[in-house]
């Protein structure tokens, strides 16, 4: 397709992986984003093999391998200690020719604010869109305006764009998943993690876990089912979570103690989807404004990568129009997507104590299952990918 100039509202890790893609397609971008300053929310996140893909084939492997963390194993213990499982995930690796890569949010923002090479242009909230043959106008609150051939909306779960996409009567307020997500950074220490090991602690319907991620550094989180609304207070974090895990293992009591509470993202998780549609017109939304899923499978910000890379090949590369080249990357992505945001939402439920009983289960499943089990479930997802 002819040059195109791509206006994209939301400059997360979607937003700004498609605005590499399309720059490098040579495509005109424009990036906004309602904030006054690019701040990630939470601390880590876990970037499997299918979304370190993208990145690798856009030319940022070397980059991601410097921040990412190297992680060979995953072990679940019981909150006793008592070791369930442990599985190499080298097996995975091999079989998918990609090595997943935990990392810090605010390393890969700066990683990807790099790529794109461009300003980012803040504190421009959208507030309407209207289309007509000739293009998509964009209008913010500050009264900027501006009109380009495509918008992709990549606002995140509480996208202003979805509601124009989805229609106005649509249901689009993202669900509350039950549980509330410390997470944050600590520095390594073979006292709380074996070297190249995530660990997940699991018992009373509530998960602590360390990974390792670039830096000499472990992403940690605490996940406690509670109801929405709970109050939060950074100074009473270290006094909540020991309680909490009170008569846990030592790592997790070492690591409340040592992590920085001042530095802790604390979230109410939600997700949002599955949704009928991604597409309008000239108008598509991406990654979580699409389908934000519980971080429970840690696909959420790879199908943001695959989203990405899709959209700006059906872009450049299908030469019957905007609107048929979003149709098809719509066709392509909303079969997978979809089917990830239900399967994580059922996965949510199933650790976090939904029905006691299936959980229950679920911690007898971890001390029995064959490791291959889990990575071939793993290497299912990854393969599903647009990047085999």
């Amino acid at each position: 397709m002819e040059k195109l100039k791509v206006i994209i509202t939301g400059a997360g890790i979607g937003g700004l992986t498609a605005g590499i893609a399309l720059r490098r397609a040579g495509c005109e971008v424009e990036i906004y984003d309602r904030v006054k300053e690019l701040r990630p929310v939470g601390a880590g996140i876990s970037l499997w093999s299918n979304g370190a893909k993208v990145l690798t084939y856009l030319g940022m492997g070397e980059q991601l391998a410097a921040i990412g963390g190297t992680m060979n194993q995953m072990a679940y213990h019981h909150k006793t200690g008592q070791q369930l499982n442990k599985i190499s995930l080298l097996p995975l690796i091999d079989s998918v020719g990609q090595r997943p890569y935990p990392v810090a949010r605010r390393d890969l923002q700066n990683m990807l604010l790099k790529a794109y090479g461009d300003e980012i242009k803040l504190d421009h909230k959208c507030v309407g869109v209207e289309e007509d043959e000739t293009g998509v106008t964009v209008f913010f609150e500050n009264g900027h305006q501006t009109k380009g051939d495509v918008l992709i909306a990549a606002d995140g779960i509480r996208s202003t764009v979805r509601k124009y996409v989805l229609g106005v009567d649509a249901d689009i307020e993202p669900k509350y998943a039950g549980y509330v997500n410390w997470n944050g950074l600590v520095k390594a220490s073979p006292d709380l993690v074996a070297e190249n090991t995530w660990v997940i602690y699991v018992g009373d319907h509530q998960r602590a876990s360390m990974m390792p991620i670039g830096g000499d550094r472990l992403y940690f989180f605490f996940d406690v089912p509670l109801a929405k609304g709970t109050p939060c207070n950074p100074e009473l974090f270290k006094a909540e979570l020991k309680e909490h895990f009170q008569g846990w293992a030592e790592p997790v009591q070492m690591l409340i103690d040592r992590f920085n509470p001042s530095d802790v993202a604390r979230i109410e998780i939600h997700d949002a989807g599955p949704f009928n549609r991604y597409v309008r017109g000239r108008v598509a939304l991406l990654g979580d404004s699409a389908h934000a899923t519980c971080p429970d499978m840690g696909q959420g910000g790879c199908l943001a990568l695959e989203d990405a890379l899709v959209v700006a090949d059906h872009l450049v590369n299908t030469h019957a129009g905007v609107e048929r080249a979003l149709r098809r990357y719509e066709a392509e992505r909303m079969i997978r997507a979809n089917a990830i945001v239900q399967k994580a939402r059922k996965r949510a439920e199933q650790i976090h104590g939904k029905d006691p009983a299936i959980t229950q289960q679920w911690y007898q499943q971890l001390a029995t299952e064959k490791p291959s089990d889990v990575t071939d479930a793993l290497k299912k997802v990854i393969l599903g990918g647009p990047l085999r």
